[in-house]
């Protein structure tokens, strides 16, 4: 009979002791160590039946220049935002972390990518019967002859049913309801976890099968688990937004295929998610009257450029101290530029409580926009409204100047294929548009700015 072995585990980062502490000396966290019983077996494979493993020649060390380049073959997810955040498509072999908060709509994406895809899927579910992704199934895509389902939460079972199956794509959902028999902790626990998630990565490695998992967020918006499962697999995805707003985001945070300043965009419907091609068109809002303290500023997220809307109100402050409050932006960046104004513009904001929205419910840290908040600030603060058609991309700087700002071109194209006549930029930025429909207006400093909106 195998003795029994206990090992203690940060539920925060996964570090192991022999004995508790109250502090974990790895990251710093009081009364996270827990104490899980460990069993572990002399048979850890996704496949136990391999026998060719002992006759793999151990690699030997190549210089760099004698390795041979191989063209990387991705496959294509049917899904446009998916295929862009990823680098391109579906990498084989990798394996791909996707986190959210509940309800987000982590399962209703990879369901609609699986029974999208022109791919043999095998999708697996610890957490929803057979009988609810049918009926998810059908709202979304009632005619898929590539999508099996398997409800099981034990890895020998799912590996068994791979064996029969042999599918191209494997989806979890999720690693946090997996459990083997190696380990003989609970399901969700740190052993656990990492156990079920390193024989899925050893499946997707030696077989060259995609494998996406899902993972649950605790209340911080982390990954649960172990910060080694961020570690140990290729990409992670973040798929986040309000669930009071019907659109959603897609971002890489880690990706070994492509860049992670790229970000997919989806807005959720009755049924399923609509991939939204043009991000503009959710930020505007499609208002005919004349607002004051409304300006549109051009941004970037990623390497998608995006027009925003900014709104403000200024009033009188009815208490003793002004307020100033921020809705996705920076509330230190919006009390540097009331400063600015203050100081070298004349504008007293200094007894005025002052309230920004980026809308749509985005955050946005670009300082491209800088000059598009001032705009609506002086806007809201002189109840005068800007005008539809004139949009801003531009920094602003302590000393009231107008600085110039990255990829400017690719801003000034949006705003011209958007339809508006007039950006205001700095007349610092080396602009290379020929001919540009668009009317661009190259300004210096917050004075020129004022002069020419309500001068």
């Amino acid at each position: 009979m195998a003795k029994v072995k206990t090992t203690f585990f940060c539920q925060n980062c996964g570090t192991s002791y022999a004995k508790w502490q109250g502090q974990c000396s790895a990251c710093k966290e009081w009364n996270t160590i827990a104490e899980e019983l460990v069993q572990k077996d002399d048979k850890k494979s996704w496949n136990s039946n391999i026998t060719n493993a002992k006759n793999k020649k151990a690699p030997k060390p190549q210089k760099v220049a004698e390795i041979n380049q191989v063209e990387e073959l991705r496959m294509n997810s049917s899904d446009n935002e998916f295929n862009r955040v990823l680098g391109g498509g579906v990498v084989p072999g990798s394996v791909t972390l996707l986190g959210g908060e509940p309800g987000i709509g982590k399962s209703t994406l990879l369901l609609q990518i699986a029974l999208k895809l022109p791919y043999k899927t095998l999708y697996v579910s610890g957490e929803e019967s057979a009988q609810q992704i049918k009926m998810r199934a059908e709202r979304i895509n009632p005619r898929s002859e590539n999508c099996y389902i398997l409800t099981e939460t034990k890895t020998q079972n799912i590996f068994k049913q791979i064996e029969a199956t042999e599918p191209d794509i494997l989806v979890i959902d999720s690693i946090q309801t997996l459990h083997t028999d190696y380990i003989e902790s609970s399901a969700g626990s740190i052993s656990q976890i990492r156990e079920c998630t390193s024989e899925l990565i050893k499946f997707a490695k030696e077989t060259a099968t995609p494998v996406i998992l899902i993972g649950h967020i605790t209340k911080d918006g982390n990954i649960a688990g172990p910060k080694i499962l961020e570690h140990m697999v290729d990409t992670v995805l973040q798929f986040e937004g309000d669930r009071n707003h019907v659109y959603r985001i897609l971002r890489a945070l880690k990706n070994r295929f492509g860049s992670t300043s790229e970000l997919g965009i989806y807005e959720m419907l009755g049924n399923g998610l609509r991939e939204v091609s043009n991000p503009s068109e959710i930020l505007i809002s499609k208002n005919d009257e004349d607002l004051s303290g409304t300006a549109i500023a051009a941004t970037l997220e990623g390497m998608r450029p995006l027009m925003i809307e900014i709104q403000a109100l200024v009033s009188t402050a009815v208490y003793g101290t002004p307020q100033r409050s921020t809705t996705g932006y920076n509330a230190k960046r919006l009390n540097m530029l009331l400063a600015v104004l203050e100081k070298r513009a004349g504008f007293r904001l200094g007894a005025k409580d002052v309230f920004l929205n980026i809308t749509g419910g985005i955050s946005v840290d670009d300082t491209a926009i800088d000059l598009g908040v001032i705009a609506a600030i002086l806007s809201s603060n002189e109840d005068i409204s800007i005008e539809k058609d004139v949009c801003f991309a531009a920094e602003v700087g302590l000393a009231g100047e107008i600085r110039p700002v990255q990829r400017v071109d690719q801003r000034i194209m949006e705003a011209e294929k958007l339809g508006f006549a007039k950006i205001f930029v700095s007349k610092h930025n080396k602009i290379t548009v020929k001919k540009p429909q668009i009317q661009v207006k190259l300004v210096a400093r917050i004075e020129d700015v004022v002069d020419e909106l309500f001068g």
